[in-house]
């Protein structure tokens, strides 16, 4: 089944001298996982109870980041035990999703029976 892993991590966050988003990022493509997203947040608070801004007057110091990754539960937990040592005290979710769109081109011809064997997508159409 799809899952969708989200890690929680601030914006200022560093692993040896490199944003911790990118480090998780280029593990997850080096796994060969389906793909990682990372989302800048504009505010807020988690564990520690305090706002955080990007407003002008807080100047917009040590933001949230979302880092989002897709694949199947079972090697996304395998991921997350890799790099334990990456998002020790970290808020990490996983949750199963419904795909309904990759992205890529659909196959025609020999290629689309061979993806569906079943002639349901002719019986869509």
């Amino acid at each position: 089944m799809p899952a969708r892993l989200t890690i929680h991590i601030r914006e200022n966050d560093q692993w040896h001298h490199r944003p911790l988003s990118t480090e998780i990022v280029h593990r997850a493509h080096a796994a060969g996982l389906a793909g990682a997203t990372v989302v800048h947040g504009e505010e807020g608070y988690g564990v520690s109870q305090r706002i955080h801004t990007q407003r002008i007057l807080s100047l917009g110091d040590d933001l949230p980041c979302l880092v989002i990754i897709v694949d199947t539960a079972e090697r996304l937990r395998a991921f997350v035990t890799d790099i334990a040592e990456l998002v020790t005290r970290r808020l990490v979710t996983l949750e199963e999703v419904e795909v309904l769109e990759t992205g890529r081109p659909s196959p025609t011809g020999a290629a689309a029976e061979a993806a569906d064997p079943t002639g349901a997508r002719k019986e869509r159409a």
